[in-house]
């Protein structure tokens, strides 16, 4: 069990990931949005935490990430429709991997959480561009949504069975590593007096 400590970094680190996932490639759908790789991380949201947890992992990840790229209108409406995936990608992880296992519960669920995406971003674009031109992101979404759900599938596999890869060397290691490195620099480099 972990402690309420642990829960609130991990919950943190994710929103902070998915934040940075979904800035770092944004390709531009038709009605002023943008296609990115945030939902590999509300998905993984609803899989690893808490629905409560998820929920704010995901919404305030992705919301961010909006406000920082200038999407601010689209940020209140991407609090709710993320939190929500999440949720759904929870309850149905939790409520079929016991019957069906791990990966098919994943799948459905992550299904029905992109397809909440797709129709929150259709209802929401609907009252403020109308409802026959967001039928334009239909598409943009779903290909956002699949793309989520394939490496969200990957990640998760790495955030629950992940191994430590690298152990931090001790002081005295750490020390006598700095000691040959500050050896092998020029004697010009290393003078106090007159170091220019």
């Amino acid at each position: 069990m972990k402690t309420n400590t642990q829960k609130i970094v991990t919950a943190s680190m994710l929103a902070a990931l998915c934040c940075v996932a979904t800035m770092i490639i944004k390709i531009p759908s038709p009605l002023k949005g943008y296609i990115n790789l945030g939902d590999c991380i509300v998905l993984l949201s609803g899989w690893l935490l808490s629905p409560a947890y998820g929920f704010a992992t995901a919404g305030v990840g992705s919301a961010l990430a909006d406000l920082f790229s200038g999407y601010v209108v689209y940020a209140p409406a991407t609090f709710i429709i993320k939190g929500i995936m999440s949720i759904i990608a929870h309850y149905c992880f939790k409520g079929m991997h016991n019957k069906f296992g791990n990966t098919p519960s994943r799948i459905i669920g992550g299904v029905l959480a992109e397809i909440e995406m797709i129709l929150g971003y259709f209802v929401f674009e609907g009252f403020m561009y109308g409802f026959a031109p967001s039928v334009v992101n239909i598409p943009a979404n779903g290909v956002q949504g699949a793309a989520g759900l394939i490496i969200g599938l990957m990640l998760v596999k790495i955030f629950e069975k992940g191994k430590q890869i690298y152990f931090s060397p001790d002081t005295k290691e750490i020390r006598d590593y700095c000691k040959i490195e500050t050896d092998r620099l020029w004697d010009e480099v290393k003078r106090f007096e007159n170091p220019h």
